[in-house]
């Protein structure tokens, strides 16, 4: 079985809208973008996408890349993308996608991840996509969280866990600390006693 494994920048306020460039995603008049660039945290992850397989992208996320990475040459981050294989959620794409090694994921996205974990393989890795991050979320479909979580506070801005999203009771399994005061903290589901105990009274 593979694992799912969301890896994303975040604020001290759940931000994590635009991380990368100032015109990355201006949703909602967003002003913010680019926040994450000054603390360069991604550079310090060291080993955590190494048992990468495949990425899964929302739309806006893909289409962004897409965009953007092909035309950096001579940064390795370029070719590991390109080489890589990328599953693709949307209802408004169709196939064949632009980028190379690209699949757009058949019919409800849910359903088709919980496919793919169950094919032998390394991780699924999720990157930006909020929403569809909810949406795996909600069918508890994701196994890991790596979250790098910056010393910014922005008071605005799309948010990784947004009100009324589904319940998650994490553990900590893992935590380093950037020379730029970046927190990379790794999270699994665990299930709190109480829950537990609720759970086995109703069965």
């Amino acid at each position: 079985m593979s694992k799912v494994v969301v890896f994303t920048n975040l604020t001290l306020d759940g931000v994590m809208q635009a991380p990368g460039r100032p015109d990355e995603d201006r949703r909602g008049g967003f002003e913010h973008g680019g926040w994450a660039m000054p603390y360069a945290a991604m550079s310090s992850t060291g080993k955590s996408m190494d048992n990468t397989g495949a990425l899964l992208l929302g739309r806006r996320t893909y289409e962004d890349f897409y965009a953007f990475w092909p035309k950096q040459t001579g940064n390795p981050f370029t070719a590991m993308l390109d080489n890589m294989q990328k599953y693709v959620a949307s209802t408004t794409l169709s196939e064949p996608l632009s980028w190379s090694n690209s699949t757009l994921l058949p019919g409800d996205a849910a359903e088709a991840v919980a496919a793919l974990k169950e094919e032998p393989g390394k991780d699924l890795l999720v990157m930006g996509s909020g929403e569809l991050i909810q949406s795996l979320m909600q069918h508890n479909l994701v196994d890991e969280y790596i979250l790098l979580i910056h010393p910014l506070v922005l008071g605005s801005g799309r948010r990784l866990f947004a009100d009324g999203g589904a319940f998650a009771a994490l553990r900590l399994v893992a935590t380093s600390t950037t020379t730029t005061g970046v927190v990379i903290a790794t999270y699994q589901p665990a299930i709190p006693e109480a829950r537990k105990t609720t759970d086995a009274a109703t069965h």
